[in-house]
């Protein structure tokens, strides 16, 4: 039969209440008795019940992470920071899949009843002023990451810059000397309405015009994700009377649609068109692809870290911070041609 905490109590020679403060962390007990409780833990192999330690401490031990969209790479990657980083503690993790905005409206809703959850983490989804109001009289503390506003009151937040991201994209382009520089990506069509196509397009607009080169709409594509729209909307600009040279596309999946109109329009990458894409996905390396990549796993590790310490200090201030994305330069990239 498995070893009880009776068990330990008997070996150690003290009370159930001190194998319980022992096994909590409570700083009440003395090092020689604490040490006497921990050996007959040990030499027992006793496992503790969760349930019963989550009644002791009156917490769930459970975290939610809610996530639109689970399968998009961006979520994947930052699902491993969060996954990585909460292994470490005692907490479970609950995930809510969102896709549609009933579904989210309902999972908020959920979360934000009294002791359903200890802490949440709500990743690329922004929570209305209802739901921040029901969790903030719940007393759930919350972290958001990909939160494009820093203003909520006791609300922490972790961004990744994407209007940053979007000037590196375009300001590399113009090292080079291209002028003519496309943009193919995902606006304000994106599901829940997601502002990271228009982030990056305004970073594209913002280094443009510290440029001092005029925005060009004939070389604008706002698309719908996925690979064939970028790349029937690249074939356009390219067949148009004054083509681009280069390309900024708001992520690799829609780089890839870029580089297959420009094969089959029989054009050169790098030498006749150049391509950035954006989020560094693996298969990026592979295809040689100057891309941007944001720290998606470096945001779910810090949401963790700080929704950890809110946990063990409710009185800790909220945390806002943005992480600069990093460019990686690759084969895709290069001067233009001369005779562009």
């Amino acid at each position: 039969m498995p070893a009880t905490i009776r068990d330990v109590a008997r070996k150690a020679g003290v009370g159930l209440g001190t194998v319980s403060r022992v096994i909590n962390g409570s700083p009440q007990v003395s090092e020689k008795t604490r040490g006497r409780v921990l050996n007959a833990i040990e030499e027992l192999d006793f496992q503790p019940s969760r349930i019963a330690r989550r009644l002791s401490l009156g917490k769930t031990l459970t975290i939610a992470v809610v996530a639109p969209f689970f399968t998009r790479p961006s979520i994947t990657e930052r699902m491993r920071g969060v996954e990585a980083t909460l292994s470490g503690s005692e907490y479970d993790m609950i995930i809510y899949n969102i896709e549609t905005p009933e579904r989210k409206e309902a999972a908020f809703r959920e979360l934000a009843q009294r002791m359903r959850v200890d802490g949440l983490l709500v990743l690329s989804l922004d929570p209305t002023e209802q739901d921040l109001q029901r969790f903030h009289e719940s007393g759930t503390p919350l972290v958001m990451i990909d939160a494009h506003y820093t203003s909520i009151d006791g609300v922490s937040c972790i961004d990744t810059d994407d209007v940053r991201g979007g000037c590196k994209a375009v300001e590399h382009l113009l090292q080079f000397g291209h002028k003519r520089i496309g943009y193919i990506g995902a606006g304000s069509k994106a599901h829940f309405q997601s502002m990271a196509g228009n982030l990056r397009f305004t970073g594209y607009r913002q280094a443009l015009e510290q440029a001092g080169i005029e925005f060009d709409p004939d070389l604008y594509g706002e698309i719908e994700p996925g690979k064939q729209e970028a790349r029937h909307e690249t074939t356009k600009l390219l067949e148009s009377p004054n083509p681009p040279t280069a390309i900024f596309a708001s992520n690799d999946t829609h780089a890839i649609g870029v580089l297959e109109a420009a094969r089959e329009a029989k054009m050169s990458v790098p030498y006749d068109l150049s391509v950035v894409g954006y989020n560094d996905e693996e298969y990026a390396e592979y295809l040689d692809l100057t891309t941007v990549r944001p720290k998606y796993f470096e945001s779910g590790q810090r949401g963790v870290e700080i929704l950890l310490h809110r946990l063990a200090d409710r009185d800790r201030d909220p945390v806002y911070e943005t992480l600069e994305p990093e460019l990686i330069v690759r084969g895709s990239t290069v001067e233009p041609h001369p005779a562009a």
